[in-house]
Parts: structure tokens; sequence; C-alpha cells
């Protein structure tokens, strides 16, 4: 089976991007991490790891068109079979979505689709949840509203502050995302009219 190649985006330290590359899955080939902040402590790391790295500032471009345009020429010269948000702190526009869709994934600290944007963990403790956790989703025009691929659960706890919510999540996105992954390299869904498809692997 022919491995998936994936690009990693990322905006800071990339602990989601440092999880896919630890997995050392043989179905997972991480040909370029890429970021738009040269100070993005994950850059370090995809070095030391071996993994091909670039630097594109959104801060040298007019506009977010003009930025993902630019992005997108980059992304494509490693011809990936996925593109993979790993806290990549930017708003997509609909032009760079669609050129990458159903191959466009990123990883948000919710069960979607309650609590969508920032602040997910103090907005989970102010609702009251007793649940929480994190989903994976293909990208869409619809900020963290694109279809939910997995999703990992944990219990809220009595004690639980937004920094220790916010740990434990953590933990479960590092264990879901390569999981995930390896799945779409084997097949095992995709996005077909704006819904997950569920494949029978052999």
């Amino acid at each position: 089976m022919k491995p998936l190649a994936v690009v990693i985006l990322i905006s800071g330290r990339g602990s989601n991007m440092r999880s896919i590359v630890e997995a050392q899955d043989p179905l997972v080939d991480v040909r370029a991490v890429i970021s738009n902040r040269a100070d993005a402590a994950g850059l370090l790391y995809a070095q030391q790891a071996g993994i091909h790295t670039e630097v594109l500032s959104h801060q040298y471009y007019d506009s977010r068109e003009a930025f993902d345009e630019a992005l997108q020429q980059v992304i494509d010269k490693h011809r990936p079979d996925a593109v993979v948000l790993a806290g990549f702190m930017r708003i997509l526009t609909p032009q760079f979505v669609q050129h990458y869709h159903g191959r466009l994934l990123n990883i948000h600290p919710s069960l979607l689709p309650a609590f969508k944007g920032l602040h997910t963990h103090r907005r989970a403790l102010e609702a009251g949840c007793q649940e929480h956790g994190a989903s994976v989703h293909f990208v869409t025009e619809d900020l963290d509203g694109g279809p939910v691929i997995a999703q990992a659960k944990i219990p809220v706890l009595p004690d639980d502050t937004e920094q220790s919510l916010a740990a434990r999540v953590l933990v479960e996105e590092h264990r879901l995302y390569p999981q995930v992954l390896h799945q779409f390299a084997t097949g095992a869904f995709q996005l077909v009219d704006g819904q997950v498809q569920h494949c029978t692997v052999n």
C-alpha cells in the first residue's frame, strides 16, 4: 500500500505534528512541515527529525487571498495526499479550502459541533459540561464546521480547571490524530457529498 503523502501546517509548538511523526506509521509519509511563523517551536523539532521545513510569513502579503495562494504553491510542490492542520492559526480562504477538498484535515479541542472557535476548555467549564474532548474533521468553508471524522471523549472532573482540562484533552488529541491519519491512509473513510463515508477495508 502506497504511503499517504502528508504536509503539516503549524503556527506554534506543533505538538500534534510531533505526535504524528513519533507514531512512525509506515503508511504516513510526512513530506514537509510549513509554518506561517519563523519562531514556531515545532519547526526545530521537524528539522531535527529530518523533515523538510518551510516558513511563509503572512505578514509579507497584503491580503489573505494572496497569502493562501502562495501557501498553496508551496504545499503543492510536495504533492500531498493530505494537508494536515496542527495548530495552524489562520482562517483559510474558500479558494484554498476548495483546492484541497476531501484531503484537508484539522483537529479541534472540543466535541464539535459544540464550542467552535477559541477558548473551548473555558467555555466547556462555564457551560457545566460533563463531557469534553477533541474532534478531527474535514475542513470546509464553515469554520470548525466540516464533517467530523472521529472524536475522543473525556469526563469533566469536579475539580477541573481550564488548564487541567486542556492538558487531558491534549493527551487525547495526540492519540487521536495519528489514528485518523492511519485510517485515511488505508482508505477507511473519505469525504463524499459533504459527508464522511466509511469504507470497508479488505
